[in-house]
């Protein structure tokens, strides 16, 4: 059938249908390997890519790299100081005690796929991870890239979890979520009520209080570290021993203990690394059971008492939020099953920067490179991309020469 063009010079509909299915072909990109993320987990899983010689992209739905972290609240600082930041192959440029700024993670990580040249597409929201004919398709809009492999380099922080009653306390009252939390500026004057006892909702709890909030912090007690992370024996062999050899060698899923601890951990979180018990008492911190439902607007907690406040900040943590992956490789709390990572159910498929993804570390720094580096080494290992290293040229100079010149292995970080 002849296609026609109107005296308007409009096409007729089929041959808009033959163009559209025409632009939709060639939106499609077709790599070796698909990382999503570009946060510490992406970068560190496209370093050991790159090396292998593989073809690979990462998307991230930020507009600029790093993002994730600039959104946080403005007075945050890692966990741990910068000589124990570093990605694999560059460190952190700041003094090796100095716990760096959110901003300043920020900018890392920003150089560090400058510098390593990485294929990060930034302001790419994937909407769909499926499989089609043996090969994953991942859909951004308008855009459809194709893989052999895919790893999800995401954390478990994707979607808030807020009570199902938070609607219901009053107008009067500020409420946030730590993600939403920027600043004491942002909270009316009177009490502030911290929803959440873990590492973030004691830091915003010590802000508000030494801003001369009335300050509440409810939740159950995670526990501490029994050391000042910023100390002298921390510095000297501590903290070297809890996140070097503790978190990332004995609290594995390969140990009796590790896999005893692990379901813990992934719903309460760690024990308290900066903040101590003591610090919160110190500044009049009062400490409760969990918010357990709303009575005419006000919060009421799990025995019963009403706490009449001016501000709600809900550090209450995130669900997975992977919806958007349509396999069926979900249990049924919506995590997704996998063994240190691998999808055995979907050949092909990996996970980096899940909490206790391996290890305790698995979100740290250090955890983030081991992972990493594991599972590129299983990615290579396939048929496919093994041939395809073999035919490519070896790593680039950039990489060779990171190697070269006293590159160092990644230590630990948040």
């Amino acid at each position: 059938m002849t296609k026609k063009i109107d005296s308007a010079g409009s096409l007729d509909g089929a041959l808009v249908e033959e163009g559209a299915a025409f632009m939709a072909l060639q939106a499609r990109e077709r790599y070796q390997v698909i990382v999503i993320g570009a946060g510490q987990a992406g970068l560190s899983v496209g370093y050991h890519l790159a090396r292998r010689g593989l073809r690979f992209v990462i998307l991230d739905a930020g507009e600029r790299i790093g993002d994730s972290w600039r959104r946080r609240w403005d007075s945050l600082r890692l966990f741990t100081p910068a000589r124990l930041d570093g990605l694999v192959g560059m460190r952190f440029p700041a003094p090796p005690h100095e716990f760096p700024t959110k901003d300043q993670m920020a900018d890392y990580l920003e150089a560090y796929a400058t510098r390593f040249k990485l294929p990060v597409r930034t302001g790419v929201r994937v909407d769909r991870l499926y499989r089609r004919d043996g090969v994953f398709v991942v859909q951004a809009g308008a855009q459809v890239f194709e893989a052999e492999q895919v790893v999800v380099a995401m954390a478990s922080y994707q979607k808030l979890k807020l009570p199902a009653f938070a609607p219901q306390l009053g107008p009067d009252i500020v409420q946030l979520h730590s993600s939403e939390y920027r600043n004491l500026g942002q909270l009316r004057p009177g009490p502030v009520l911290i929803a959440g006892a873990g590492n973030s909702g004691s830091e915003i709890a010590l802000e508000a209080a030494r801003a001369g909030h009335p300050t509440v912090m409810a939740g159950r007690d995670v526990g501490q570290i029994p050391f000042r992370i910023n100390g002298l024996a921390a510095r000297l062999f501590l903290a070297k021993l809890v996140l070097r050899v503790l978190f990332h060698r004995v609290l594995t899923i390969r140990t009796p203990m590790g896999r005893k601890l692990r379901p813990a951990f992934i719903s309460r979180g760690g024990p308290l690394i900066r903040v101590k018990r003591r610090e919160l008492a110190a500044l009049g911190i009062e400490r409760t059971g969990k918010v357990a439902g709303v009575r005419d607007g006000r919060p009421v907690l799990e025995d019963g008492r009403v706490l009449d406040v001016a501000n709600v900040i809900w550090c209450t943590g995130y669900h997975p939020s992977h919806a958007w992956i349509e396999l069926p490789i979900f249990d049924a709390d919506g995590r997704p099953r996998h063994d240190g990572g691998v999808v055995e159910a979907q050949p092909g498929l990996y996970f980096v920067g899940l909490n206790f993804l391996y290890a305790v570390s698995s979100t740290m720094i250090h955890g983030v490179g081991r992972d990493a580096r594991r599972i590129v080494k299983r990615i290579a290992a396939r048929p496919s991309a093994a041939a395809a290293a073999r035919r490519s040229r070896s790593p680039s100079d950039h990489l060779a020469s990171a190697s070269d010149h006293g590159a160092v292995q990644p230590m630990a970080g948040r």
